[in-house]
């Protein structure tokens, strides 16, 4: 086979890999059935009841929200989570999101720690409590009243590697603005500890596009929601391309 003739095969190879990647799913790519679900699934439910303000009505920041990133860990991730703050700021309407250098005018604070330290933290900074029970991987503490979500505070394990990493970033932070519940059966979510994602979803974004839209307020109940969700869910869908 001459030069030319290898090269060409190549060429064509290469291209029908490219050409052959799956892309990523649009906002089109899910059923109004499936996204109204996800809401309800996400925003009206609680992975640990005890965390939170009446954990079947709706919880969100009503005012501008400013993060504060405790680095403990060995390795210096500041500069990811002030990306993924500011992501969220662009791809969530109706919410403002900024870092904030003084620890006391934050109003969602985020310890990255090596797992060594992830209980002492907990009980220490998240709860105050000696005794406090330590679930999970990784967590996030909400406090919320009928006015919206007073603070939050994530605590992200930083040295089991990058996949760990980077899903509980995502995930932790997006549930600290509301979204709280994980459920096994949206396989498009970060919200759902079976599932691979370590990004921040389409269907997510969707998700917190609809919570954070003016129309749903703090302390509404699925009722109440039911009869706008489709219309806040059809101006989701714009707002996410």
């Amino acid at each position: 086979m001459t030069f030319m003739r290898c090269f060409l095969v190549f060429l064509f190879l290469l291209t029908a890999a490219v050409t052959s990647r799956p892309a990523l799913a649009a906002s089109g790519s899910f059923s109004t059935e499936e996204l109204l679900e996800g809401f309800e699934k996400t925003v009206f439910g609680l992975e640990y009841r005890s965390w939170s303000w009446r954990p079947y009505l709706v919880k969100k920041f009503t005012r501008p929200v400013l993060f504060y990133v405790h680095n403990l860990a060995s390795r210096d991730r500041k500069h990811t989570v002030h990306r993924f703050v500011r992501e969220m700021g662009t791809r969530i309407g109706g919410l403002t999101t900024d870092v904030t250098n003084d620890p006391a005018a934050a109003n969602f604070e985020v310890y990255v720690v090596d797992r060594a330290q992830y209980e002492q933290v907990v009980k220490k900074d998240i709860y105050k409590n000696d005794r406090a029970r330590v679930p999970g991987r990784c967590l996030v503490r909400v406090v919320s009243g009928r006015n919206g979500i007073k603070r939050s505070a994530a605590v992200i394990v930083s040295d089991e590697g990058e996949f760990l990493f980077k899903r509980c970033l995502v995930e932790e932070l997006l549930q600290g603005l509301g979204p709280m519940n994980d459920d096994e059966d949206l396989v498009h979510s970060v919200f759902n500890d079976s599932s691979r994602h370590s990004r921040f979803t389409v269907f997510d974004q969707i998700i917190l596009n609809m919570l954070y839209d003016p129309r749903i307020k703090p302390g509404m109940s699925i009722k109440q929601t039911k009869p706008i969700l489709p219309l806040v869910l059809r101006d989701a869908r714009r707002r996410v391309r």
